[in-house]
């Protein structure tokens, strides 16, 4: 019996992954088009990589969306981190449905509603104890909120398959809770915690909607600068910084997977190690 894929199966595939990177690859090539008209191929040309680079309304934002992205990702993680534990670790305590359902809320809300509802919180805030003023603190305040739900749910499932037994042992042999869990559970969830760091990440650099609801003068990310270019029109100069992204993102995402399918190897070859 042949292994290979039926045709049709095949088809489909080879025409989903056409739908998906076939316009990336059109993005790619159009950012080296030297005519400033980005419908009409001028020839070859690094001219708006150059412009790029002297655009200082782009480049600030962009490192703004940089800066919030890295805080917002680690103190999603941590914050994630410990609910995932509470969730896992600890079967009944007093407020369980409560920390549950907070959780789950901000996969399933809209993200309208999510950055009205903020607004009217930092708002209300401000009105009564004089802070945050709107700008970078609510911009990582709100992202940070959104965040750690996804962090929650990619921890508490590799949490759940970890084995306890080793922490116990760990524990047996002389080492605290803490240091226990340091030592066994921590390098098990790792690649877990990676994976719910790049994809806060992702999430914190390409929003939009709650962002331009608690964002404030001179605190604008990356998205609403492109977008305020798209509303009028596509630029060249945002073909070469979409293509920056894209292979920045690719990098980032082919490093992510060596290390974390090395650290899945090397917990497979710990576990037959400690069997034998």
């Amino acid at each position: 019996m042949s292994n290979r894929p039926p045709l049709l199966l095949f088809t489909v595939l080879c025409f989903g992954i056409a739908v998906l990177y076939l316009p990336m690859l059109v993005l790619i090539a159009y950012s080296f088009n030297a005519s400033a008209m980005v419908n009409v191929w001028g020839g070859f040309s690094t001219h708006w990589y150059r412009e790029l680079m002297h655009n200082d309304q782009i480049l600030d934002a962009a490192l703004l969306s940089l800066e919030i992205g890295v805080v917002a990702s680690t103190l999603a993680v941590i914050l994630g981190t410990l609910a995932a534990i509470a969730l896992v670790r600890f079967r009944r305590f007093r407020g369980r449905f409560v920390l549950t359902a907070l959780v789950n809320a901000p996969l399933v809300m809209p993200e309208i509603i999510t950055g009205i509802t903020q607004l009217l919180l930092f708002v209300a805030m401000f009105q009564l104890l004089s802070w945050p003023h709107r700008g970078y603190t609510t911009l990582v305040i709100a992202h940070v909120a959104f965040c750690t739900a996804y962090v929650t749910v990619t921890v508490q499932s590799r949490l759940r398959s970890a084995d306890r037994s080793l922490e116990e042992a760990a524990m047996d042999l002389g080492s605290g809770p803490v240091r226990a869990f340091i030592d066994t559970t921590l390098p098990i969830i790792a690649p877990a915690l990676l994976s719910g760091w790049l994809l806060s990440f992702t999430l914190s650099l390409d929003d939009l909607v709650i962002s331009s609801f608690v964002s404030g003068p001179g605190a604008s990310t990356l998205p609403m600068v492109i977008y305020s270019k798209v509303k009028l029109g596509v630029s060249p100069d945002v073909n070469a910084l979409a293509s920056l992204i894209i292979a920045v993102v690719g990098a980032g995402v082919l490093i992510a997977g060596t290390m974390m399918r090395r650290a899945e190897r090397q917990r497979l070859l710990d576990m037959q190690m400690a069997t034998r």
